[in-house]
């Protein structure tokens, strides 16, 4: 029986795929740190890509709410991304909050030795300062229910690889500190 042709997952670069996943509050500063390490390591040839949960639910996962199941669901379909995106070779930046430790060990079950998880550690104050689209207002406001670290549990991550404190560590440090795990 025929299944037509296969996908070469040859990695492309010599840089070992890995898929640095960047968990932490709205407002902690993933995506900002994802977009600089993407651009850093892009800079020095590295073949690099980031998936953004913003990104994959106005498309992928648009047919996803924010009951727990369907952010259980957001989070296994983009592991599946990621996964697929470090089989070509890629170093995967993936910021998404994924505020449960069981949805977490799923992830690293689905992506295996790829996996690093950095934590983005942020205090929920400082992250309600920066409200960088104003969801912490809304939330306290109660327009938003199930607002993780308001309405929401956000479980921290007690054994990530990596944990960055941006209130105290800068953007530019927080890249190279990465960097240097690669």
């Amino acid at each position: 029986m025929d299944n037509g042709p296969s996908l070469d997952m040859t990695p492309i670069n010599q840089t070992s795929p890995k898929v640095l996943w960047l968990v932490g509050l709205s407002g902690a500063g993933k995506s900002t740190i994802g977009d600089a390490l993407v651009d850093r390591l892009r800079a020095d040839g590295i073949q690099a890509a980031r998936l953004d949960g913003d990104d994959l639910r106005v498309g992928l996962n648009s047919d996803l709410g924010f009951s727990p199941q369907d952010r259980s669901e957001n989070l296994r379909r983009a592991a599946h991304v990621a996964k697929l995106f470090a089989n070509l070779g890629n170093v995967t930046i993936a910021s998404f909050i994924s505020p449960l430790a069981s949805d977490r060990e799923a992830i690293k079950q689905i992506l295996g030795d790829q996996y690093v998880e950095v934590y983005i550690k942020t205090s929920l104050a400082t992250c309600e300062e920066r409200d960088p689209k104003g969801l912490y207002k809304r939330a306290r406001s109660g327009e938003l229910k199930q607002f993780t670290g308001v309405s929401a549990a956000f479980e921290h991550p007690e054994a990530a690889d990596v944990v960055i404190e941006t209130e105290s560590v800068s953007i530019l440090e927080a890249v190279e500190l990465l960097r240097s795990i690669l």
